[in-house]
């Protein structure tokens, strides 16, 4: 066994129980057949078989709402800008970037990019792109990208994007969803099917999709990088229990198992075929609030619930005691991580009761509150439900798979009061908040307004380009946001991967969304 780990501190991880590593283990004696490989271009040898833990909420990056569905996309679509896997920091992708003034941004297209059905990336299609993602009924990006007043053509592989206000993080949104590129072709021709049809530009093509079992991709043979990628195709399996897709991995049949709780730790470190990929990441376990409504519209009641839960017992229970206690929606290693914001909140059950006491709601208040549904996720649920039952606010909770709770909590049925799930982190913090405490943002269940520092102080977090000029914005930011308590952040989680003896050269990154581009084979 061998492990790769990043420079980080953590507590050390307590074992499994002696039943369940004894299941575990036996489960491998039974064995199981590999998958078969989707005939094709693809040789044998040279596909990546992986262990995913969700199934996709839609394959198109304008569409989807899962964070959990970068790993998938990264697969199909390049993006614009690129960023550092270490830092975050922005570098050119499939364009050069420029401000031409600090309200201009210029793209420069590199040339010989094509869509996987044959048709150019060139700027038109690069135009048609953003202005399907910030104009389109269906679009979940809109808010990534409110400040464009306008996108030209300057060139055949040049793009002019004009902004309202100046706004220096315009090129790590182009990093993420809105900078991924799919075919106007396909789009014309598909509408809504392109969900599931989807056509990009990245290292490998899109080949089938059947849900909640398999996502095949087969390698784009005219990829603009040369030498990349490594492997011929990828075949995920969606595995939602943890133990399993770990089991798949030491037993051969597939070759990467990624956000793995904790608690497999000492069995990867144990097995001798597997390599233990630790690293420190942006994901944070939070309670979103839909504060536009019922319990929840009271400020007392957000406050309360962030002094009622126990943070480090939430880890130690519920993470297998690897992660950092969260008080803010950014980690402790992060530039714009403000100490005296993350530490308003202790642990103080006394003040939570008393606050539900003021709230003038009675001594008990109902709240419906959605999560996931696999083995970690229910004892979180648990821990979460039993440590707000104790200072009065009672939960009714619902859980499903990721994308079928996401999308009735952000989506248009705002079906829950809160939903105890995850920010998954994004290379600008303007972005994050933007995309949580922004009106009418998607991850803003109740398409609420704030308050008027919140949206200038958002803005002008955009203008600054001196880091430490922002970095004292969003002291003020995170302060507001969590003196309203618009949400309950948990805890930062670390990843945990485990990668089989036929793989080598994968990379983990900070936002923890694996990408698969940099595997080889062993």
């Amino acid at each position: 066994m061998s492990t790769f780990e990043t420079p980080s501190l953590h507590p050390s991880l307590p074992s499994l129980p002696r039943r369940q590593a004894l299941a575990w283990m036996g489960g491998l004696a039974m064995g199981a057949t590999a998958p078969a490989w989707a005939q094709g271009a693809a040789g044998a040898g040279k596909v990546l078989r992986i262990a995913a833990p969700t199934n996709p909420s839609s394959l198109d990056p304008a569409t989807g709402g899962a964070g959990t569905d970068h790993s998938f996309l990264w697969t199909l679509y390049d993006t614009l800008v690129d960023w550092d896997y270490d830092t975050l920091r922005t570098r050119p992708g499939m364009a050069e970037f420029r401000f031409s003034d600090p309200k201009t941004l210029v793209l420069d297209i590199k040339p010989g990019i094509s869509f996987h059905d044959g048709t150019p990336c060139d700027a038109e299609a690069v135009k048609f792109n953003l202005d399907r993602n910030r104009q389109d009924a269906r679009s979940n990006v809109k808010a990534d990208l409110v400040a464009v007043e306008s996108v030209g053509v300057t060139g055949p592989l040049q793009v002019t994007v004009k902004l309202k206000a100046a706004d220096v993080t315009i090129p790590a949104v182009l990093s993420d969803r809105a900078g991924m590129m799919i075919s106007p072709k396909a789009v014309k021709e598909l509408g809504n099917d392109s969900d599931r049809k989807p056509v990009g530009t990245g290292p490998w093509k899109f080949v089938s999709w059947a849900d909640n079992q398999k996502l095949v991709v087969a390698r784009h043979e005219k990829y603009w990088r040369a030498g990349l990628p490594h492997m011929d195709g990828i075949e995920f399996s969606i595995i939602t229990d943890q133990a399993t897709a770990l089991r798949t991995v030491t037993a051969g049949q597939n070759d990467f198992a990624y956000a793995l709780s904790a608690r497999y730790k000492p069995l990867i470190e144990r097995a001798k075929n597997l390599t233990l990929i630790t690293a420190p990441t942006l994901f944070v376990y939070q309670l979103y609030l839909n504060w536009s409504r019922g319990p929840l519209s009271n400020q007392k009641i957000r406050q309360a619930m962030n002094f009622a839960i126990d943070r480090q017992a939430f880890i130690n229970a519920g993470m297998g005691g690897l992660g950092e206690v969260a008080g803010m929606q950014l980690p402790s290693s992060h530039w714009a991580h403000d100490k005296g914001v993350a530490s308003m909140y202790g642990y103080d059950p006394e003040r939570a009761r008393k606050l539900v006491a003021e709230a003038g709601l009675g001594s008990s208040v109902e709240i419906t509150v959605c999560g996931w549904n696999d083995q970690d996720s229910l004892r979180r649920n648990e821990i979460v439900m039993e440590q707000l039952g104790k200072v009065g606010i009672r939960c009714k909770f619902t859980v499903g798979t990721v994308p079928e709770v996401s999308g009735q909590f952000f989506g248009n049925e705002k079906k829950f009061d809160a939903a105890l799930s995850a920010w998954t982190g994004r290379p600008d913090p303007s972005m994050t908040y933007a995309l949580m405490y922004a009106k009418d943002a998607y991850y803003n269940a109740g398409r609420a307004d704030t308050t008027p520092q919140i949206n200038a102080l958002l803005a002008e977090s955009r203008q600054k380009t001196a880091l430490e000029e922002r970095r004292q914005i969003f002291a003020k930011l995170q302060r507001l946001v969590m003196e309203q308590a618009y949400s309950v952040p948990l805890a930062f989680q670390f990843e945990v991967d485990a990668a089989g003896p036929k793989i080598k050269g994968y990379k983990p990154d900070l936002l923890g969304k694996p990408k698969f581009i940099d595997i080889a084979p062993a």
